[in-house]
């Protein structure tokens, strides 16, 4: 009938809508638990930032500058930090399964029982970084420098001059 509303739109919407995901704001600031899957942060100064526990899924950091942040606990599975400078980043417990740290500087970095399964490590600068824990199954490091590195089972220094393997 003309002029009659029915009532269930509205209770369907009200039952519909909370169950949809949330989208990330790729404009969000830096933050604890920020949702920035699939976002491109490219050429950032994310400096100091603390993302712990943020959602990080296939997001692009490539030439980004995020010494001394915090992401411990991120979810960050096929990110890219092409060419990015994570030195005295704290990646603890990240999870980094297939992300792509190309010619990346992780000097210094924690990355004590990340998740860096499949991860890329070309020309990577991992001096003295501490991979205590860290999952590196199907890692390829060979051409990443590893001078000073604690390796994975938390006791032995990467001699100077370790190159794709600790030594």
């Amino acid at each position: 009938m003309p002029g009659v509303r029915s009532p269930i739109l509205p209770l369907l919407l009200i039952l519909v809508l909370p169950t949809l995901p949330a989208q990330a704001a790729c404009s969000d600031a830096a933050a604890p638990g920020v949702n920035w899957r699939r976002c491109l942060q490219d050429g950032q100064d994310l400096s100091g930032a603390d993302l712990s526990g943020a959602n990080l899924r296939d997001a692009g950091f490539t030439r980004a500058k995020l010494r001394q942040a915090r992401l411990k606990g991120a979810d960050a599975p096929d990110s890219r930090f092409t060419s990015a400078d994570l030195s005295g980043a704290d990646l603890s417990g990240a999870v980094l399964r297939g992300a792509d740290f190309t010619r990346t500087k992780l000097i210094g970095a924690k990355l004590v029982r990340a998740d860096l399964r499949s991860a890329r490590f070309f020309r990577a600068d991992l001096t003295e970084a501490d991979l205590t824990g860290a999952n590196i199954s199907g890692t390829d490091l060979s051409t990443a420098t590893l001078d000073g590195a604690r390796w994975v089972d938390g006791e032995k220094l990467c001699a100077a001059g370790s190159v794709g393997t600790c030594q």
